[in-house]
């Protein structure tokens, strides 16, 4: 069998790692795996780029040129947003390759045109990461519910028209897509529900699989050792909170995680309490949070993001609106108990108080007793610890998403097989 991946990059970001991952471990059980990307990090023979300077350089003008449209929208919210709108040259390379299924990962960022979907000519799983394929052009709703209908009026862009970009993108989507025939993989059933309920893809198959890991490469890790290794204290209760841009993206949930912190500082744990943060490196004016803080930059390689949450007592993902996010999968693989909103994909991961705890949107006050509650007890946080990795080994392992990723390919492929024989009869 030959699947052939797509995402706009191979190892940069939670979603492509995601892929990637996915990538390894159908090689890994045997599968002759290949991923096309419009920009290359890695040194992976299998990961497919362009090669030359200039198909290099307009790689990376892609993204931007992407965005021309969103010129008209001074009044936007900055959150990301792509009306995919530029040509490519996908189709070719998709037929040069010959591959038996096509699953796209997330290909925004200019790489693939919507209309480009209906001209590959191959069965297509397309495994969402966001909200972007049955919306107008945002990757999260935040409290908006028109891509039920046909989007238009757009809060995103400061859009009361009802005919604006997000419509443009919606029809565009719709007119496109309208005799494909796709199967919609979620790895959260939170997405699953919002896919299932959404106009462009309510009449569409839709599986759940979750996202997969290396836990041989993410696992616990002395703490001690590894707090060395990153020069943290070894006489503080750590509680980390990381993702790409972790304290300037707002769906990322920073400015709720300040006053939890700061609550526990009131409380008498600033003694107690330190905070290590990835993805984001020391402000300027570093805000007030009642707790000394590390600030790590940006982590990119699994070796030290698994030193990091091994070396924490607790992660934290105070999230408004989150898919499965790899964070709080890494964290639980390397035995560390995590505490979020229960919202998305979190409940998925995250067992009230069994390896975590799940504190009410978007309540402050419970999110800071969560932190207590994982820590305050070190016997309780010696069996969530225990719990953490369990659920990781159980159900997020690389092994289990490439064989359930396996199945339905060769289901489809069966399909279509089938259909093909009966046409040609």
């Amino acid at each position: 069998m030959k699947p052939l991946l797509l995402s706009i990059y191979d190892i940069s970001g939670g979603a492509a790692r995601a892929a990637y991952r996915l990538h390894g471990g159908l090689q890994h059980i045997g599968v002759n795996s290949q991923m096309l990307v419009q920009a290359k990090q890695s040194e992976d023979e299998t990961v497919i780029a362009p090669q030359t300077k200039m198909g290099m350089g307009f790689a990376m003008l892609r993204p931007t040129l992407d965005l021309l449209p969103l010129a008209l929208y001074s009044k936007r919210e900055r959150t990301p947003y792509f009306p995919q709108w530029l040509p490519d040259t996908i189709t070719t390379k998709v037929s040069q390759l010959n591959p038996d299924v096509i699953n796209l990962h997330w290909v925004c960022g200019g790489f693939v045109q919507i209309e480009t979907l209906a001209k590959l000519g191959k069965p297509i799983v397309w495994t969402l990461h966001d909200m972007w394929p049955f919306t107008g052009g945002c990757h999260y709703t935040q409290e908006c519910a028109r891509y039920t209908d046909s989007c238009g009026a757009c809060p995103q862009l400061g859009s009361h028209k009802d005919k604006d970009l997000s419509r443009w993108v919606w029809q565009r989507k719709a007119k496109a897509w309208k005799d494909l025939n796709l199967t919609i993989i979620t790895p959260s059933h939170w997405l699953a529900k919002c896919a299932a309920s959404s106009s462009l893809f309510e009449n569409q198959r839709v599986e759940v699989i979750p996202n997969g890991l290396d836990s041989r490469q993410y696992k616990p890790i002395d703490r001690r050792l590894a707090r060395e290794r990153l020069n943290l204290p070894q006489d503080k209760l750590l509680i980390l909170f990381g993702s790409l841009r972790a304290t300037s993206e707002h769906r990322k949930g920073f400015h709720l995680l300040q006053p939890a912190l700061k609550s526990l500082s009131k409380s008498g744990w600033h003694e107690k309490l330190e905070l290590v943060v990835f993805g984001a490196s020391q402000p300027t004016h570093p805000p007030d949070l009642g707790l000394k803080s590390h600030y790590l930059g940006r982590l990119s390689d699994d070796i030290s993001l698994a030193l990091v949450y091994a070396a924490a007592d607790v992660f934290v993902a105070p999230s408004v609106q989150d898919n499965l996010p790899n964070t709080v999968m890494e964290a639980l693989a390397c035995g560390t108990p995590c505490v979020a909103f229960k919202i998305g994909g979190m409940p998925d991961m995250i067992e009230h108080q069994e390896n975590g705890y799940l504190a009410s949107p978007f309540e402050v006050e419970d999110f800071a007793k969560g932190i207590v509650w994982v820590l305050e007890d070190k016997e309780r946080w010696l069996r969530l610890c225990q719990r953490a990795r369990e659920k990781a080994e159980q159900e997020f392992t690389q092994q289990l998403q490439a064989s359930r990723y396996l199945a339905v390919f060769a289901e489809i492929i069966a399909g279509r097989n089938e259909s093909s024989f009966k046409a040609s009869r």
